[in-house]
């Protein structure tokens, strides 16, 4: 599965001002009382498969987005969050997966893995559901999904290079010849197609779920204007009642800078008991708002429907006399944001670049960097450190396999020193050229946590002699420059998903991903680490035996932290608050869904 870029995971729900550091006393004072008093005034109710109860149909759900969509194309969406966010609304999917029973589930279509374990090959065979459609909002218009829909976005979409799909990277597979070999997909008929792998994975689900993108809009715009027609296809000047949707909601309205308008689908094909479409309310409106403060201002006022908490929002909310919201919690995000630094050697000319590719100053930045008083000043204590590589929900987390290089100034000093960076008479740090340590860090504009943490970051790195320069860029510069002009030294940043299977994020840990950051799109590896972790990555992918496995991920893991590319933050705390005016009993929050409210109604 590959992964995409978010400008910081979760982030969104945590942030303030304050730049001074502050206790863990001060924090809770703050926040109106200790953290566990805090989470006694909240709602915990995870999802654990409970079934939902029949609902009414009515009413407007209102809600904001950070920022404009930068299209409304599903392969623009692979890189940019806002516009995947605008075009999920419209699609569906294959399967899903129960992080909680650990195991798929058929969603827009069904499935058989047939395994010939004496060739070594796989099958798996899909089976799309009977009542999926391509219609239109206010239209008598009415397509059947079939398997052509699947096979072309896969072959000519997915599969053609120059589309630069990140989805491009699972179609290979590495023989044991060390040869690459290709997943090919066969059409059986209008509902049945299946996937060809020539060789045994241990998730073949993973590796072929995917959205269910429109043919008819897409196989004509290629066509037309080869894979550029593509990407241009569905700009946001497209009226958007233009496209088309075969999942819940359809965009009717898009205003620049100011909202889009949903209608719910009824012709989507999950019901409840009552035979009623998914969902239940008939109207979604998302008014755009850049500053977070006025998406509070909103939810207090009751023109939003939920708000995800942050730190300094606690004492306000939790203490209020006769809510007309209830605040549920969470457990902790799965994932978190992270620190990178640039190793691309299209830059091999700078200074940073000659600091950047050596593991021990990678190391020496996650040593300088201070977890514990990111959690009390931005987090106001809500929030752990990230020390794992994988979360618990993956069956080879292991708490024995955990970051060594934690906040440690004096050891920082010696990983410096071990590669001949050292303070002078000024306490400057300077490398054997005696040149001064100082670099700049990217962070996005669209969130005040990663300012407030990297003033954390460029205040902790002053005391030993280095100098941050913080650069605040739009989302889609910093995108660019990540996936194009590499013209960045290090940067705060996050992606999506959680590594809840191990062989997530094929364009990330590949070395030949065009989202392995620090030096993406390599021809062969740069490294011997990164050639072993490409090792490890594709025999953990096709070993099914658990325990074999488990020896392959548990280096895999341990090599990733140890040279730490990317350097971990915290997991926040989530919480987040929703409007009485809805009927809860199909509500739930927690870390593996976030906030279930597709089965949401109004009282009645």
């Amino acid at each position: 599965m590959a992964l995409i870029l978010g400008a910081v995971l979760a982030a969104a729900l945590f942030s303030c001002s304050k730049s001074d550091e502050i206790s863990i006393e001060e924090a809770e004072a703050m926040a109106g009382g200790g953290v566990d008093e805090m989470v006694a005034k909240t709602t915990a109710k995870p999802y654990k498969g409970q079934d939902f109860v029949s609902g009414k149909l009515g009413g407007t759900w209102n809600s904001v987005m950070i920022q404009d969509p930068k299209s409304f194309n599903l392969l623009i969406a692979e890189t940019d969050s806002q516009t995947a966010g605008v075009t999920d609304m419209m699609l569906d999917y294959l399967v899903d997966y129960d992080r909680v029973k650990r195991e798929w589930i058929p969603h827009g279509a069904s499935f058989e893995i047939i395994a010939d374990e004496a060739a070594d090959k796989l099958d798996v065979i899909y089976t799309l559901r009977d009542d999926l459609y391509w219609t239109w909002y206010n239209s008598d218009r009415k397509i059947k999904v079939t398997s052509d829909d699947i096979v072309f976005w896969y072959n000519e979409i997915r599969g053609d290079p120059e589309c630069q799909s990140s989805g491009y990277y699972q179609q290979f597979l590495t023989m044991e010849d060390g040869s690459d070999a290709h997943i090919e997909i066969e059409k059986i008929d209008d509902r049945r197609f299946v996937f060809h792998f020539p060789r045994i994975v241990a998730e073949p689900l993973l590796a072929t779920n995917m959205d269910i993108a429109p043919r008819i809009n897409y196989e004509e715009a290629k066509k037309n204007g080869g894979a550029q027609g593509v990407m241009d296809i569905f700009s946001v000047n497209t009226d958007p009642k233009n496209i088309p949707s075969c999942g819940q909601w359809y965009l009717v309205e898009y205003i620049p800078g100011q909202r889009l308008v949903y209608k719910r689908n009824p012709n989507y094909w999950e019901k409840d008991s009552n035979n009623v479409s998914i969902p239940y309310y008939e109207e979604e409106v998302v008014r755009i708002i850049p500053d977070e403060n006025t998406r509070f201002l909103l939810f207090k006022q009751g023109e939003t429907e939920s708000w995800g908490l942050r730190p300094e929002d606690m004492d306000e909310l939790l203490n209020k006399p006769n809510p007309d919201y209830t605040v549920y919690n969470n457990d902790g995000a799965l994932s978190a944001s992270f620190w990178a630094f640039n190793q691309n050697p299209v830059n091999a000319k700078t200074p940073q670049y000659s600091w950047f590719v050596q593991k021990e100053f990678r190391q020496a930045m996650s040593s300088l960097l201070n977890r514990d008083r990111i959690i009390n000043q931005v987090y106001r204590g809500l929030a752990s450190p990230k020390l794992y590589f994988f979360p618990e929900t993956n069956r080879y987390f292991d708490e024995k396999i955990k970051l060594a290089f934690l906040y440690d100034t004096k050891k920082a000093i010696e990983l410096f020193s071990s590669i001949g960076i050292k303070q002078d008479e000024q306490g400057i740090m300077r490398d054997r050229e005696n040149r001064a340590i100082e670099f700049n860090l990217t962070i996005a504009s669209d969130n005040s946590v990663t300012n407030d943490i990297a003033s954390i970051i460029a205040d902790e790195l002053s005391k030993v002699g280095i100098k941050i320069n913080i650069r605040v860029l739009d989302f889609q510069k910093l995108v660019e420059q990540l996936t194009r002009t590499f013209d960045w030294e290090s940067l705060i940043m996050g992606l999506s998903g959680d590594n809840t299977f191990p062989s997530q994020g094929s364009n990330v840990w590949a070395s030949d991903g065009n989202l392995h950051l620090w030096n993406p799109n390599q021809e062969s590896p740069a490294t011997e680490w990164e050639a072993r972790v490409d090792y490890l990555y594709n025999e953990g992918a096709y070993t099914v035996d658990e325990e074999k496995a488990k020896v392959i991920w548990d280096e895999f893991q341990t090599i990733i932290l140890e040279q730490s590319p990317l350097i971990y933050l915290v997991r926040p705390k989530g919480f987040w608050a929703l409007g009485n005016r809805w009927d809860h009993a199909n509500v739930y929050y927690d870390n593996l869904r976030g906030a279930e409210t597709s089965h949401i109604f109004l009282k009645q």
